[in-house]
């Protein structure tokens, strides 16, 4: 899977946990030496980090016999190097999003012909709810994979039975609701937070459910016939029947965990919130669930509760959609900074991007602050009961005896939603945080912010009796943040 949070091992699994350090040390010099040995002398560049690590990870699931490789594609699908597999025993695409946009274009029907492209010539592929015209668009794929015979694998068909002669095409079908495996039974309990998980809960399903029929597993329960009503008629897809769910799977959905998504991190008076949403469709998900999350928890007495939002997008995102879709949760705070843990990261090698400068990440925070001062101020301007609003325009120099950096824009009311920039994710946890968790620092008297946007917010967040921070945009942003926070994940 891609990409990692905190450490790169995370991207290769064996039983849900992370290679070891002596196995990652062993396999990537084991793999980068072959390579190096066996180059073209012509074309003598290594591979690109993602499809080294990719090559790395299918030595490793070879080397060490794993029975089931799960393998997640990096971008899209039809020319990502993760594509190389040419008989697996299913695909699953999940719920389409405007994503990626400068690679696999720029409309869902676009990034639907990309997603499609792993479908293989009689191999079953499961999908979930999609618009109609992307949905069309993958079945088009699916058929466009024409064969005529193949081995025994799929839906209903046993593992050794040969070859068979069966429909020329990849056999797509739409995945059932999560609600219709619940029929007679107890509601569903999933480990992962969000309503948007109940259709990968039922994408999940599927794929196990036709890998344990792959192995001739018994007793996986009934199938469920489709009732009339729920036939899609004029559907381009067909819907697979639900079934009922072993204990095993009930247990499966009930446990699952996935760092940096919807997580919550209680430390004292500051809770964490970690999403990392980058996409419209999934911080409008998160968007949900934080303010679910927020209105859950015990409501301080005193009533002083402060929001805070950190937030950075990378690559081609639309940040400004981003942003506008956040303003609802009313932050009191909004801070924005690179993913980088420290100003050098000279130490955390890990969690280094050599395509982007320090300068550049700085210039695409300092964007993002004054896109969110703007769609406040237009905020203000459709709610005449709220304050007025900020005025834009102008923003600090970082003092020169200061050994950080603090941009904020002016406003009338230092306590109006103040957006502020800072170099690194340290200094920002830290001035959230204000010493009151004690996974990190206080910040020091000599770091102190002297403007009164800063100041203000500084006495409020050590002050208020509950600070809550969501921390959400980029999965890089949440592992930089899940590594000062979770020092046990370093390890």
């Amino acid at each position: 899977s891609s990409p990692h949070l905190v450490q790169v091992r995370e991207r290769i699994r064996i039983n849900g946990q992370p290679i070891s350090k002596d196995l990652f040390n062993k396999y990537f010099w084991l793999v980068y030496n072959r390579l190096e040995e066996t180059k073209d002398p012509v074309h003598a560049s290594m591979p690109a980090y993602f499809r080294f690590l990719t090559i790395m990870a299918f030595h490793v699931f070879l080397q060490e016999k794993v029975d089931l490789a799960v393998v997640e594609v990096g971008i899209g699908g039809t020319y990502d190097c993760t594509n190389i597999i040419r008989a697996p025993v299913v695909c699953g695409v999940s719920s389409l999003g405007i994503d990626h946009t400068s690679i696999l274009g720029d409309t869902m029907e676009k990034i639907a012909w990309q997603k499609g492209g792993i479908f293989k010539p009689g191999v079953p592929a499961f999908t979930v709810a999609q618009p109609e015209r992307p949905l069309e668009v993958l079945r088009e794929r699916a058929q466009e994979r024409k064969v005529s015979w193949r081995w025994g694998c799929g839906l209903g068909v046993p593992h050794g039975e040969g070859l068979s002669l069966l429909s020329p095409q990849c056999p797509l079908y739409l995945c059932p609701e999560l609600d219709d495996f619940e029929e007679g039974c107890r509601a569903l309990e999933l480990g992962l937070a969000g309503a948007h998980q109940r259709s990968n809960a039922a994408l999940a399903l599927q794929l196990a459910r036709t890998w344990l029929q792959r192995r001739g597993c018994q007793g996986l329960g009934e199938l469920k016939e489709v009732p009339p009503s729920t036939e899609l008629l004029g559907r381009p897809v067909p819907l697979a029947p639900a079934f009922q769910l072993t204990d095993a799977m009930i247990q499966g959905l009930r446990d699952t965990e996935w760092l940096g998504r919807t997580q919550v991190l209680s430390h004292g008076p500051v809770t964490w919130y970690l999403d990392g949403a980058h996409t419209t469709s999934s911080i409008q998900a998160c968007v949900r669930w934080f303010r679910q999350a927020a209105l859950n928890q015990d409501k301080p007495n005193d009533g002083s509760e402060v929001r805070v939002l950190l937030f950075n997008a990378t690559g081609d995102r639309d940040t400004a959609a981003l942003l506008k879709l956040l303003v609802p949760c009313h932050f009191d705070y909004a801070v924005f900074c690179p993913n980088f843990t420290e100003v050098s990261v000279a130490n955390n090698a890990d969690q280094q991007n050599f395509n982007v400068t320090l300068e550049n990440a700085l210039t695409r925070c300092l964007e993002n602050q004054r896109t969110w001062t703007r769609l406040l101020e237009e905020k203000v301007g459709q709610d005449p009961w709220l304050p007025s609003p900020l005025r834009v325009g102008g923003l600090l120099q970082p003092a020169p005896t200061r050994g950080s950096l603090l941009l904020v824009p002016p406003a009338p009311r230092p306590l109006n939603s103040p957006a502020l920039v800072f170099p690194c994710l340290a200094q920002a946890l830290r001035w959230v945080a204000q010493g009151r968790d004690p996974h990190l620092a206080a910040p020091t008297a000599s770091g102190a912010h002297p403007h009164p946007a800063a100041s203000s917010g500084a006495v409020l967040l050590r002050e208020a009796a509950a600070v809550r921070v969501l921390v959400t945009g980029s999965l890089h942003l949440v592992g930089g943040a899940l590594r000062l926070l979770d020092p046990a994940l370093s390890q």
